[in-house]
């Protein structure tokens, strides 16, 4: 990067499912209809993400940072946005780091500040939530949720945030919406709680303004067990997989990965185990307007088609991100019995399956409380 200028770096976490890469999108729209240029940067523990298919569709400049959350690959990091730079001289970095992810704060943000303080000007982070996902780890509500290990790395998220973000905050009524707010208000006092939907634009605009005018509060480094926090992790197993579809005649894409969601989250919910996210995207190889995109969060939710296909696909390539509680192995299993179980051709071309190793930082700068 050009040492003669500084770019805001913003990062949006917040775990599986809060809905941050529709955040980003929302986010790099208003961005760009600001006028500024923006660069993102997506983050896995595994390479082939919905995430990065979806937002390159949109015609951004995208970097990917596979293999670890951008504490364990700080060096990535700074290569990724070397890169955007090159391409478009960004005004704005937008990142999404591993939704299994916490201690960004220390690892991330105070480490940039540190050492690359005059190319960034970081911006307050922010923490999305899933509004029913809250309600239920919170308390506040009924239904299923995680074991205490995992619940321990969601609460240290929000524990480490400057702005929680209650997204899809127009999927809940206004007398859960109150209570949720008032929890984490009570709950993470040092945060400012907001609402927005970022699939409908609703509370960006103010959002955006925050951490465009903003910088990061520099406060005591949160306590943070790293052995929890490894074993709640490891509790999550991780699966991408790319298949190609082959067809005899053309068939309806968003059909297919609704039946495959259904297949999919029935069948893990028949195991009692929780589904942290999954995400599929069908990609027809044709022009914008051919991608499908479906996600769920929960394994007693409801599937949202995201992105839809405008007319029957003669095939295409299919990619599948799913995040659960549960093994790895028999996380494949399912998916490949869900897949057996259609009558198209769904050639596997990849699959990674594994658990997140320890996370080891390349830095962690502590700070004494003031």
């Amino acid at each position: 990067m050009s040492g003669d200028r500084q770019s805001r770096y913003v990062m949006i976490g917040g775990f599986l499912g809060a809905g941050k890469t529709t955040a980003m999108d929302a986010m790099a729209r208003a961005l760009t209809a600001r006028g500024l240029k923006v660069g993102l940067i997506t983050n896995d523990q595994s390479s082939g993400l919905v995430d990065t298919a979806l937002l390159r569709s949109r015609g951004y400049a995208v970097e990917e940072i596979a293999g670890g959350c951008f504490c364990c690959r700080f060096p990535s990091l700074q290569e990724a946005a070397l890169r955007l730079d090159e391409q478009t001289r960004p005004d704005v970095f937008l990142a999404e780091p591993v939704g299994s992810c916490t201690d960004l704060v220390a690892t991330v943000s105070y480490p940039l500040r540190r050492i690359y303080g005059d190319r960034f000007k970081v911006a307050p982070l922010s923490v999305l939530v899933d509004p029913v996902r809250a309600a239920r780890i919170l308390g506040i509500a009924d239904g299923r949720t995680f074991s205490d290990k995992v619940v321990y790395v969601y609460k240290k998220q929000l524990e480490e945030a400057d702005i929680i973000v209650v997204n899809k905050s127009d999927a809940i009524d206004d007398d859960l919406r109150t209570r949720l707010v008032a929890a984490l208000s009570d709950g993470f006092p040092e945060a400012d709680v907001r609402c927005a939907s970022a699939r409908e634009g609703t509370g960006v605009d103010p959002w955006l303004d925050q951490v465009m005018s903003h910088e990061g509060a520099t406060r005591a480094t949160m306590e943070l067990d790293y052995d929890v926090y490894a074993e709640g992790e490891a509790r999550l197993g991780w699966l991408n997989a790319t298949y190609t579809i082959e067809a005899n005649d053309p068939f309806d894409g968003n059909a297919l990965l609704l039946r495959l969601t259904e297949s999919l989250r029935k069948r893990i919910a028949s195991e009692n185990a929780e589904i942290a996210h999954l995400k599929m995207t069908l990609d027809s190889g044709g022009p914008l307007g051919m991608l499908s995109v479906v996600s769920i969060v929960g394994s007693d939710e409801e599937p949202d088609l995201r992105e839809s296909l405008l007319d029957l696909v003669p095939g295409g390539s299919l990619i599948v991100n799913l995040r659960a509680e549960m093994d790895p192995e028999a996380l494949s299993a399912i998916v490949d019995g869900a897949v057996a179980s259609e009558d198209l051709e769904l050639n596997k071309e990849h699959e990674e399956r594994f658990r997140p190793a320890r996370p080891r930082p390349t830095h962690r700068i502590s700070v004494e409380a003031p």
